[in-house]
């Protein structure tokens, strides 16, 4: 089946002579292209019971490659298990209207900052207030920026522990549904957003020029707070292990996987998409090439931004005291955590040696340098 990086390969060049593209994006493209060729280098593994050797090429180690998301993938799923609470988890999802979409795009580091700010207060305030919880909760969010069909679809999942630490410094735990209505958490969120989109210095270009007169931007900012934006919250977890197995497709999910790209051919792309409005269905779509590499690139993220973040309980300047307090209230057990290479991780995390020699079955494939 065709992958990413052969579409790239092929397409890419006639791609980037069409289209201007930022200078961060055309590097990620071309670390995609590159990945696991002879471009990027290669190392030798050597057997340490049979002598045989392998050639591997190295990996891109982008953010944005489905080659190498899927360990990176499994090692942060085995780093998060240590971090999870003997409680009950919430997913919670926050977007935007599409009428904002442009507006994001052209903006991106500013508008997804004010995403990650909104949600954290909307949660953080309604989640102390004793209406609701009325305690401190901590949480993780994780930014997206596509829908099923490669769209721009901007958006945060949020995975929430259900209940908090109360102004007594006892565990509090929430209700069987989310503690907060989701009609509520909505409406909160929208009033913030907007609000901190109104104090920024937006850039507005192309059919987005007219909002710098501020009658215009006025009125669309007027129409938002009118209409109902949407945020839901599925049923919470089973248990907390299948939080981060589930949420691990989050964390690193690039735009689309190499698995949902049926064909590749006379210059159009076939891919698999979920259709959530028609029973969540399995279907098809087939697009042209530059289209799908248009689609792609339009989900490459800012330099060096973080798109998964920690607030309350769980952030990272109160990480490790009240982690380990809130452990104690929920009766969760203290794991020592094993520091244990990559390959180990794997065998771990999915059941399966990568390291094993594929000869003799019974040596381990390793760098000479390392011993």
């Amino acid at each position: 089946m065709p992958e990413v990086q052969e579409i790239i390969k092929k397409y890419g060049k006639e791609y980037k002579e069409k289209h201007k593209m930022l200078p961060h994006v055309e590097k990620a493209m071309g670390a995609i292209e590159k990945c696991r060729t002879a471009e990027l280098g290669a190392h030798i593994d050597v057997c340490d019971n049979c002598g045989y050797e392998k050639i591997s090429y190295n990996s891109c180690r982008d953010r944005h490659c489905p080659k190498c998301q899927s360990i990176a993938r499994e090692k942060w799923i085995y780093n998060r298990e240590y971090d999870l609470l003997n409680v009950k988890y919430f997913h919670v999802v926050f977007t935007i209207p599409s009428e904002i979409y442009l507006i994001a795009k052209q903006n991106e580091t500013k508008v997804y900052n004010i995403l990650f700010k909104s949600v954290a207060e909307t949660l953080e305030e309604l989640g102390e207030d004793k209406k609701y919880l009325g305690a401190q909760i901590g949480f993780m969010e994780v930014l997206h920026t596509w829908g099923q069909t490669l769209v721009y679809h901007p958006h945060i999942h949020v995975i929430v522990p259900a209940g908090g630490i109360d102004s007594l410094g006892r565990w509090k735990n929430s209700k069987k549904k989310f503690f907060i209505p989701v009609k509520v958490l909505s409406r909160k969120f929208r009033g913030k957003f907007l609000y901190y989109l109104r104090q920024e210095k937006l850039d507005f270009y192309g059919e987005n020029k007219e909002l710098e007169i501020q009658q215009n931007f006025d009125a669309l900012m007027s129409r938002m707070y009118k209409k109902e934006w949407v945020t839901y919250c599925n049923p919470p977890f089973k248990n907390p292990k299948s939080v981060i197995r589930y949420l691990g497709r989050y964390t690193h999910r690039v735009a689309i996987s190499n698995n949902r790209i049926v064909k590749e051919e006379n210059g159009k792309v076939t891919f698999k998409y979920r259709d959530y409005k028609d029973k969540k269905k399995i279907k098809e779509m087939t697009i042209e090439a530059e289209e799908f590499i248009r689609r792609f690139l339009l989900h490459i993220l800012p330099p060096r931004f973080m798109k998964i973040r920690h607030y309350g309980l769980l952030g990272n300047r109160n990480k490790k005291t009240k982690l380990a307090e809130c452990k104690k209230l929920t009766n969760t057990a203290n794991l020592e955590k094993l520091e244990i290479n990559t390959l180990e991780i794997l065998k771990k995390t999915l059941g399966v040696d990568f390291n094993l020699c594929p000869i003799c079955k019974k040596g381990h494939l390793l760098s000479p340098d390392s011993g």
